[in-house]
């Protein structure tokens, strides 16, 4: 009787022993450490606004960006509104030459037309040319247009100088199947915008989506991609007025623009 219940001891150690293993074995498969990768996908987005300028409703647009992009993803937005409502302003922002090291992504959404600074101008470039991701909007495509040098049409993607008149233009899909259009609808009609006129389109730039002049008759890229060094960079001419920054496509096309260049848009 006693080799019985030693029998019995030794089974029941071996399967406590058996047990504790699997359980150790379980956790460190489900509880190892996330890749560095990884644990940078799940790292709230740092994002830089810089707006301000002439023309635009600066303090709305902005409160729509943080708001459509939260349902897409973490964010910590930092927003530079300087310059006043001029259109030369040169803000201090860029004095520093690590002015953008903090951030993931920048978004420009500033309008300074006559800005002509070539240093000046070299101070924002220089920084996504060594590799910080871009969105550029709107009155964007506008700012430094009277500079000689072309830089900053270089980091834009497209050249521009002029716009059509306000109205609700029908967008067609040109790259379909790019994960920035995934959620835009085929049929998608502008709130009332401005067309801007695209005199051209840089060669590592790659149109998304066109729209076409009710003056001229001429297709114009609206929503394109743009490599400028190191660095991504997404871009649409739309986003004049109050409605399109309340417009859902609008605000799903920019922010899934803004993960694709910060490399967070996943299928």
């Amino acid at each position: 009787m006693l080799q019985n219940i030693c029998s019995i001891a030794i089974t029941t150690r071996r399967d406590f022993l058996f047990r504790l293993l699997l359980i150790v074995g379980l956790v460190s498969v489900f509880c190892q450490p996330a890749s560095a990768a990884e644990a940078r996908s799940k790292k709230s987005l740092r994002v830089l606004l810089i707006t301000g300028g002439c023309c635009h409703n600066y303090t709305l647009q902005a409160q729509a960006l943080k708001q459509a992009l939260a349902k897409l993803a973490q964010a910590e937005w930092t927003v530079v509104n300087e310059g006043g409502t001029g259109t030369q302003a040169m803000i201090p922002l860029y004095d520093g030459p690590n002015w953008a090291k903090d951030y993931d992504v920048v978004v420009h959404n500033e309008c300074f037309a006559d800005t002509k600074s070539p240093e000046y101008i070299r101070k924002i470039t220089a920084a996504h040319r060594a590799g910080v991701p871009a969105v550029v909007i709107h009155c964007a495509m506008h700012t430094y247009r009277a500079t000689d040098i072309d830089d900053w049409r270089e980091f834009l993607g497209v050249t521009s100088r002029r716009h059509d008149h306000q109205s609700r233009y029908p967008v067609k899909k040109v790259e379909s199947k790019h994960l920035i259009l995934k959620a835009m609808p085929d049929d998608w009609v502008t709130p009332m915008d401005e067309l801007y006129v695209i005199e051209k389109l840089w060669p590592n730039a790659r149109a998304l989506a066109t729209s076409v002049s009710e003056q001229d008759g001429r297709t114009y890229p609206i929503a394109w991609t743009n490599q400028y060094g190191k660095a991504r960079v997404f871009g649409t001419t739309f986003g004049h007025s109050d409605d399109t920054f309340r417009d859902p496509v609008f605000l799903s096309l920019v922010s899934r623009g803004l993960l694709w260049a910060a490399g967070r848009l996943k299928d």
